[in-house]
C-alpha cells in the first residue's frame, strides 16, 4: 500500500513517502520559504504545487517527479482593468481533460491544455451578485470545486464568505444553493453571506453533500438546493475540513471551540468521525495529543482512499499525522514543520 503524500506549510513543502503506511521518508523542504497553496495532478499526470507571495503573488509549478519543479508561465490571472489581483491559488480539479483553478480573489478558471494556459470561467466570476461578495478571515476565495463524475457538466464550488455554487451546464450559467445554512455576513441585496469552509461528495451520488460551514455541518442529498444540520455527538459547530473515505463512507471532521478562539475544545485535539452520514459524530480513536491548542485549516486533510482508510492531517503547530485504519488510531509523521497549510494524497 504505497502513498505519497504533499505537506504544505508557510515556509515550502515537503513529500512524505511509504511503501506500507508504517514506514515513513521525508523530503523537502522545496520552493524553500514560499507559502504553499495545495498541491494536485494534471490530466496528464504531471504533479502541480502552488504557491503565494505578497511580493511575488501566485503561482503554479509544476514537476514530473516530485523533484524539480518549474513554475506555469501562463498561470490563471485576472485582466489588468479588472479590479481583481490574484493573491493565491486555493485548489485544483482534474475533470475529463480539463484542469480548474479556484483562487482569490474569489474566481475560478480552466484549462484544456494541461495546465499550460488558462481562462476565467466568467459565469462565475462575473456572476450577477459579485459586486456583492465579500471576503472571511481567510480572504475572499473559491476554495472547495467538486466535480460529478457520472455528469462532468455538473459542478459545485464553494467560495468564502459567498456560499455554494452550482453549475448544470458545465460552467456556463450558475446559481446559489444554500437554503438552510445560516448566513455568516448578512447581504441586503443577494442572498449571500454564507462562509463554505468545506465540501465533500458521494462518488457515487454527487448530489449528497457534505459541508463544514462557518456556522455548523451540513448535509444535502438534492445537490444543495437544502441543507440539513448533522452536528449530533460534536463538541462544536465551528471547524475547517470535512473530508470521507470512499471506501467505507466514514467522514472526518476537525471541531475549533468557536469562531473567536479557533482552538480545539477544552485543548482536547481531537478529529470526529461519523459512521452513518453525518448523523452521529464520535471521537475518532486513540494517539492524538491529549492536551492541545493546534488547528487543522480547510486544505489540511484528506484521504487516500485505499482499503483501510488511510487519513492524513497537518496541524497549524507544524505537526502531521496518519491514521492507518480509519482514524481508530494515530501516529505522528517524522519531522517538525512550519504552520501546515495543506495535506494531499498525491499517489495511493
Amino acid at each position: 500500500m504505497a502513498v505519497t503524500i504533499g505537506i504544505g506549510t508557510m515556509k515550502g513543502a515537503w513529500i512524505a513517502r511509504s511503501d506500507d503506511r508504517q514506514q515513513w521518508e521525508i523530503d523537502g523542504p522545496h520552493l524553500k520559504g514560499w507559502e504553499i497553496g495545495t498541491f494536485g495532478r494534471t490530466p496528464g499526470g504531471d504533479y502541480l504545487l502552488t504557491t503565494s507571495s505578497s511580493w511575488y503573488g501566485a503561482a503554479i509549478h509544476r514537476s514530473d517527479n516530485l523533484v524539480d519543479w518549474k513554475q506555469i508561465v501562463d498561470g490563471p490571472g485576472y485582466e489588468e482593468d479588472s479590479g481583481r489581483k490574484l493573491e493565491r491559488i486555493w485548489t485544483v480539479a482534474p475533470s475529463n481533460g480539463t484542469l480548474f483553478a479556484g483562487v482569490a480573489d474569489a474566481g475560478l478558471f480552466g484549462s484544456d491544455d494541461d495546465g499550460n494556459t488558462w481562462a476565467a470561467v466568467t459565469g462565475l466570476n462575473d456572476h450577477e451578485t459579485r459586486d456583492g461578495w465579500s471576503p472571511g478571515a481567510g480572504g475572499l476565495a473559491a476554495h472547495r470545486i467538486l466535480i460529478d463524475p457520472k455528469n462532468r457538466a455538473r459542478m459545485w464550488v464553494g467560495i468564502s464568505a459567498v456560499g455554494v455554487f452550482a453549475t448544470e451546464d458545465g460552467g456556463g450559467t450558475w446559481e446559489l444553493r444554500n437554503r438552510g445554512v445560516d448566513v455568516t455576513a448578512q447581504n441586503d441585496d443577494y442572498d449571500i453571506g454564507y462562509c463554505v469552509h468545506g465540501l465533500v461528495a458521494d462518488p457515487d451520488d454527487a448530489d449528497r453533500i457534505w459541508r463544514q460551514d462557518h456556522q455548523g455541518v451540513y448535509r444535502t442529498d438534492d445537490g444543495g438546493r437544502s441543507w440539513e444540520r448533522i452536528e449530533a455527538g460534536l463538541p462544536a459547530a465551528f471547524g475547517f475540513p470535512i473530508v470521507r473515505d470512499p471506501a467505507s463512507g466514514t467522514l472526518f471532521v476537525a471541531p475549533q471551540e468557536s469562531d473567536e478562539y479557533r482552538m480545539p475544545v477544552d485543548g482536547k485535539f481531537s478529529i470526529y468521525r461519523s459512521t452513518d452520514d453525518g448523523s452521529s459524530w464520535r471521537v475518532a480513536g486513540f494517539g492524538l495529543p491529549t492536551h492541545a491548542y493546534n488547528g487543522v485549516l480547510r486544505g489540511a486533510m484528506d484521504i487516500d482512499g485505499l482499503e483501510s482508510g488511510g487519513v492524513y492531517l497537518g496541524t497549524t503547530g507544524g505537526e502531521a499525522w496518519w491514521s492507518a485504519d480509519a482514524g481508530d488510531t494515530w501516529e505522528r509523521l517524522p519531522g517538525a514543520y512550519p504552520r501546515i497549510t495543506s495535506v494531499r494524497v498525491l499517489d495511493s
